[in-house]
């Protein structure tokens, strides 16, 4: 993460146990002490910019992109909305009200299932999802209700109850929020199809992603991150932090969700990240990302890239979740960067290590000095 901006968060998915957490940029602690500290500490915290004293990793609340996409798919079996055979045509998106809307990248006319829907990650696969599950209910108002608890019994919308003393809740809208936005009653499901590819009024911190991950690993279920194993030679005992915490979704849904986001690596948008020998399940993910109140407008950055993962397939070891700012698109930067932590966390080497040093020297300082974005702060020892 030299030269990015970004959080990077892994979890075993097992037991809960944060196995990363990482944000960029930081800062040397050796700033903080000796007779500059107070200086240097004065540089940091009015970096507004780049936010050094900002953990990117428990704090930064990113629209969630298109891993969001495999939550809807789960509440649209949960539902029984859709099956693995339900298939979308997509032309070059989802379109309602006699326009195109949400725009893809599959090819015209392109039939998709809910294998092909994942891998390729369609849009209109998606669109059309979250449109059945809202209008499965009398109103958009009951069916926002119904996908609202299933999105937040995944730990999304909520702070997480991780043994950390900061975090932010993320968002989840439900009828309340809507109700006000729109007017009581005043809307309907494609006022909020957005919601169907992470781009809408979700958001979510880079911790709240990687748990999402770790309960997609588990078929269902997951374990409160934590840093803290042991104290004094003996293991936690509060049970917040060793009993499982269950979705909404019933357990047999996973697998073909699970199959999808291997089949992301295996012929999708991260086919060229894949590792010899791990079998890795994933999902890319392109965040559009903006900036508000410029003269008056709201005006459009650079897209955040981001990724998710878990591996291996079976019996998982660790989930995690890549954001990084500016980033392009997620199998850019930050869907290597899953692949390389995943592959030395498993194997305890790197052989790829061509793409290990593009990584390591690749920068994004030239993006963040573009208008708008910032430039990168110095600060004198």
């Amino acid at each position: 993460m030299n030269n990015k901006r970004g959080g990077v968060v892994a979890i075993e998915p097992a037991t809960g146990e944060i196995l990363a957490l990482i944000t960029a940029p930081s800062y040397d602690p050796d700033l903080l002490v000796g007779r500059k500290r107070s200086a240097n500490f004065n540089k940091l915290y009015y970096d507004s910019i780049n936010k050094p004293l900002y953990d990117r990793g428990l704090q930064a609340q990113y629209p969630p992109g298109s891993p969001f996409k495999i939550v809807n798919a789960l509440i649209g079996l949960q539902e029984g909305v859709i099956n693995e055979n339900t298939r979308f045509t997509c032309r070059h998106g989802f379109n309602y009200g006699g326009k195109k809307n949400l725009g893809c990248h599959c090819p015209y006319g392109k039939s998709n299932n809910l294998n092909s829907g994942i891998h390729q990650s369609c849009n209109a696969y998606f669109g059309n999802t979250y449109k059945r599950i809202i209008d499965k209910y009398p109103n958009a108002t009951e069916g926002i209700a119904a996908w609202s608890d299933h999105v937040k019994s995944f730990g999304l919308g909520n702070f997480l109850g991780y043994d950390l003393p900061i975090g932010q809740k993320g968002n989840v809208p439900d009828v309340k929020f809507y109700n006000k936005w729109y007017g009581e009653d005043k809307w309907y499901s494609t006022f909020t199809i957005s919601n169907s590819i992470g781009q809408g009024e979700v958001l979510t911190t880079p911790i709240q992603l990687a748990n999402l991950t770790a309960a997609i690993a588990n078929r269902g279920h997951y374990f409160k991150p934590h840093i803290v194993k042991k104290i004094n030679h003996t293991a936690i005992k509060d049970t917040i932090y060793t009993r499982p915490f269950h979705t909404t979704i019933d357990k047999e849904h996973f697998e073909p969700i699970v199959q999808g986001m291997f089949d992301v690596y295996e012929k999708g948008t991260a086919r060229s990240a894949r590792v010899n020998g791990i079998e890795i399940c994933g999902k890319t993910g392109t965040a559009e990302n903006f900036a508000n109140n410029v003269d008056g407008k709201r005006v459009q950055l650079t897209d955040h890239s981001i990724f998710v993962a878990f591996a291996p397939k079976d019996d998982p070891k660790i989930a995690i979740a890549v954001f990084v700012e500016n980033g392009y698109w997620g199998s850019r930067w930050a869907a290597p960067i899953a692949s390389l932590m995943i592959e030395k966390h498993l194997n305890n080497e790197i052989t790829r290590t061509d793409l290990e040093t593009k990584i390591l020297n690749g920068s994004l300082l030239e993006e963040y000095a573009k208008p708008l974005s910032g430039e990168p702060f110095e600060i004198n020892q």
